[in-house]
C-alpha cells in the first residue's frame, strides 16, 4: 500500500494532493519542516497507491522518536485507506512513534483511540482581522549575511526545549530563505551591540493572510516587553502589506505565549494534535 518515493518524482502528485487537502480542510495537513525535510531528503516521502495512482501522501522521520504526518486525497477519503497506511507506517517501527493530526479532526481522534494512541500535544492556530493597526515602533530587519548565523544561534538557544523549532539548522534558514514568500523586510530584528541577536517576529505573508511565523526573546532580553513590542510591529508591517488576517501557531503548554497573543487581540482558529504511541 505504501511505496517509497524520491521528492523529485512525487512533486507533482504531493502539491496535488495538498492543495486539494487544504482547499476543503482550511490548513495545511504537513508542517512547513516536514517538507523542508522532505525535499532534502532527510525524512521519507511515502506514497499511498490504489489503482496505479497516489491517493494519499506520508512524510516519515526515522529518528527515536520516529514521526509521521500522513494526509488522504479528499477524494479518496472514508474508504479506511488512512487507517491502513497509518497502522502499515506504525508498524515499521519497534519504539515510540508520533504524529500530527492538522485540525483536529473526529476522524483522526477516533483513529488514534482505536489504535491506542495518545493525545499528548496541543498547537493552536490563532487568528484575528486586521483593519488598521496602531502606529508601532520601527524596528531593523534581517539581513542575510550579517544575521543568519546569529540567528541560528539564537534560535536554538531560546527554543532549547522546543522539540521542531529548537532544531532549526543553518540550511533549514537557507530552504526557508529560498521559498517565493520570503522577504527579509517581514523579518525584524533586535540585536545587541556586538550584533548577536536578541530577539525576532519572522513574518510569513501568503495573500491576504500575514503570519508570525516564529517570534523568540533570548533570555537575556526577557522582561523588556520586547515580545509585545514586536507582536505590535509585525502587525503593523501586516497593514502594511495589505493583509486582512493575522495568524499565528502556538503550543497550548506555552501559557504565557497564549496569554500575550490573546491579550493583543487573537482568537482561536483550529487546533493541531499530536499523538503518541508508547515505546513497546
Amino acid at each position: 500500500m505504501l511505496h517509497e518515493r524520491s521528492y523529485p518524482e512525487e512533486q507533482t502528485a504531493l502539491e496535488r494532493i495538498i492543495s486539494a487537502a487544504e482547499s476543503v480542510d482550511g490548513q495545511p495537513p504537513f508542517s512547513d519542516q516536514s517538507l523542508v525535510e522532505a525535499r532534502s531528503g532527510a525524512r521519507r516521502l511515502l506514497t499511498v497507491e490504489q489503482g496505479g495512482d497516489s491517493v494519499g501522501v506520508a512524510i516519515a522521520r526515522d529518528a527515536d522518536p520516529a514521526e509521521f504526518e500522513l494526509v488522504i486525497d479528499p477524494e479518496f477519503r472514508g474508504r479506511g485507506l488512512g487507517g491502513r497506511a497509518a497502522r502499515e507506517l506504525a508498524s515499521r517501527y519497534d519504539g515510540t512513534v508520533q504524529t500530527w493530526a492538522h485540525g483536529d479532526h473526529p476522524a483522526a481522534a477516533h483513529l488514534a483511540e482505536a489504535l491506542g494512541w495518545d493525545r499528548v500535544r496541543t498547537l493552536y492556530q490563532l487568528r484575528m482581522p486586521l483593519e488598521t493597526a496602531p502606529p508601532a515602533e520601527r524596528f531593523d530587519t534581517f539581513d542575510r549575511e550579517r544575521d543568519a548565523d546569529a540567528w541560528v544561534r539564537a534560535n536554538a538557544l531560546i527554543f532549547a526545549d522546543h522539540p521542531e523549532q529548537g532544531r532549526v539548522t543553518r540550511a533549514d534558514l537557507e530552504s526557508r530563505m529560498a521559498e517565493p514568500w520570503f522577504d527579509a523586510g517581514d523579518f525584524l530584528v533586535v540585536r545587541s551591540e556586538s550584533g548577536e541577536i536578541l530577539a525576532y517576529n519572522w513574518l510569513k505573508i501568503t495573500g491576504e493572510v500575514g503570519e508570525i511565523y516564529v517570534l523568540g526573546v533570548h533570555p537575556d532580553a526577557a522582561g523588556q516587553g520586547l515580545g509585545r513590542r514586536l507582536t505590535e510591529a509585525g502587525l503593523a508591517r501586516m497593514v502594511e502589506r495589505g493583509c486582512s488576517v493575522a495568524a499565528l501557531y502556538v503550543d497550548g503548554e506555552n501559557e504565557r505565549a497564549v496569554r500575550l497573543y490573546r491579550s493583543t487581540g487573537f482568537d482561536d482558529h483550529t487546533i493541531d494534535v499530536q499523538y503518541l504511541r508508547r515505546r513497546a
